[in-house]
Parts: C-alpha cells; sequence; structure tokens
C-alpha cells in the first residue's frame, strides 16, 4: 500500500491522500472516496478518515481521502465547501487518474462508492447529486451517508454549525438550507445507504429514517441501515460493526 498526496485544487486546502494498493495488472480495484466530517470546520480534517483509508486499501480498493475548505478558510462555507467536494470527486477523471496510470493499477469505474460521515454525509450526498452520480469517466454506483445530516430543514436548523456553514439563520435563508440539503436535490442512478447508530446523540437516527422514506417517495433509491450501538464515532473504528456494515454495503 502506497500514499500519496495530490492537489485538485489551487487552495491549501484543495488535495487529497490517494491510497494505492498492491494489486495485480489484471485486476479492477474497486474505488472509494472518502469526505470526512466534524461540523464543517478547520478543527477536524481528513486524517480523522485515515485508519479507514488504509484499510480500505488494504482490502485491495484505491481510496482517495479528500480534504475541502472548511468554514473558517478563504472561500469556504457554503457553496464553496460543497463544491469542493464536485471538485475533488471530479479530479478522479484528472490528477488522480494520471496517478493511477503512472502506478499501472486498473480500476472499476463503473462501481465507485463516494463515503461520507456526520458533515461529510451531507457532503458525499449533496455532491453525488450535483454529479448527478457520474463523472466523465466514472460510474458512482453508492453514496454510503453515515450517521450524516441529510436535511438542513429539519432538525437542524438550529445547529450552530449548521449556521456558520450556511451564513444565516434558517429563518433568514430558508431557499439556501433547502439548495444546501441532499433531502432536496433531484434523484440521481446511485443507491444511498444511509447507515446510522440508533444511539447516536450528535446526528439523530431520526434524520436518517425521514430521509429515506422521503427519498424512496421521490424516486431516489435508498436503504436505512440502522446500527443498535456505537454512537456517533463508530464509523472511524476499523475494528467496530459500523465499519463492516459500511464493508458490506460497498461489497469490500
Amino acid at each position: 500500500m502506497r500514499r500519496k498526496k495530490i492537489r485538485y485544487g489551487e487552495h491549501d486546502s484543495t488535495f487529497g491522500h490517494l491510497y494505492l494498493p498492491d494489486v495485480g495488472p489484471a485486476e479492477r480495484a474497486p474505488v472509494v472516496v472518502l469526505v470526512h466530517g466534524g461540523y464543517w470546520s478547520a478543527e477536524f480534517s481528513l486524517i480523522v478518515y485515515s485508519a479507514i483509508a488504509a484499510d480500505l486499501a488494504r482490502r485491495g480498493a484505491v481510496v482517495w481521502n479528500v480534504e475541502y475548505r472548511r468554514v473558517e478558510e478563504d472561500g469556504g462555507g457554503w457553496p464553496g465547501t460543497g463544491r469542493d467536494v464536485v471538485a475533488a470527486i471530479s479530479a478522479l477523471d484528472g490528477p488522480v487518474a494520471e496517478q493511477l496510470a503512472i502506478a499501472g493499477i486498473r480500476i472499476d469505474a463503473k462501481n465507485v462508492a463516494v463515503v461520507g460521515h456526520s458533515a461529510g454525509g451531507q457532503l458525499a450526498v449533496w455532491a453525488v447529486a450535483q454529479l448527478q452520480a457520474a463523472t466523465q469517466t466514472c460510474r458512482i454506483a453508492t453514496v454510503v451517508a453515515q450517521s450524516a445530516v441529510l436535511d438542513f430543514t429539519v432538525g437542524g436548523s438550529d445547529r450552530p454549525s449548521v449556521q456558520r456553514l450556511l451564513g444565516a439563520s434558517f429563518a433568514e435563508a430558508p431557499e439556501r438550507y433547502a439548495a444546501a440539503s441532499p433531502a432536496h436535490q433531484a434523484p440521481f442512478d446511485a443507491l444511498v445507504a444511509a447507515i446510522h447508530t440508533v444511539d447516536d446523540e450528535s446526528v439523530p437516527v431520526e434524520m436518517s429514517r425521514h430521509y429515506v422514506a422521503d427519498a424512496v417517495r421521490r424516486g431516489q433509491r435508498a436503504a436505512l441501515y440502522e446500527l443498535p450501538d456505537g454512537g456517533h464515532n463508530a464509523f472511524l473504528d476499523t475494528r467496530g460493526a459500523a465499519h463492516r456494515q459500511t464493508l458490506r454495503v460497498m461489497g469490500i
């Protein structure tokens, strides 16, 4: 397994860590894009997903663990933060593909997974919706939303972190809250797998339940997986049930 830092934009935070698995030239490796959480704040970075990324690479996946401009950074907040994640996923066509060619690694370009935890889940689902689940060379088959914030207009509009991201209260800019919510995006051709720990005190499981029920009504393929315990950060533990469920959903 090898790790390379790759830039996809000009800002210091528009980069990612590309993990290259040890695979044979005849194999086609699955691709996983990771979008970390942490209240959209610069207090957190892509390193929170480093152990998960390394584990996925050891299992044979190409892993693109992305950073993005967060609220406190120039150009961060909304919509800059969301646009960065769109650009990071689109980098699968450019700098990521270039590194894969140099390394001689072939990928399964029709079966890409995008995974996001908490705030990263909002960014992951929103960005895939903007791309309509495809880049020029890759098809996104699955988006895994791990205890994610999926609707700013229901149950999350009063959170200080959300108001900092969107730069206004819900009363001041309800249209902005809807535009940034995965629950208010047009359906796209990928499965949204919402995995949520039922005892999560940071993001209540009701948010994923509401999202999946509403998404299915709107024609979006979506499924809910509830885990009996583990808490909000269970997804960052490579030994835990939340990570195992994520692997099962992606087929890795």
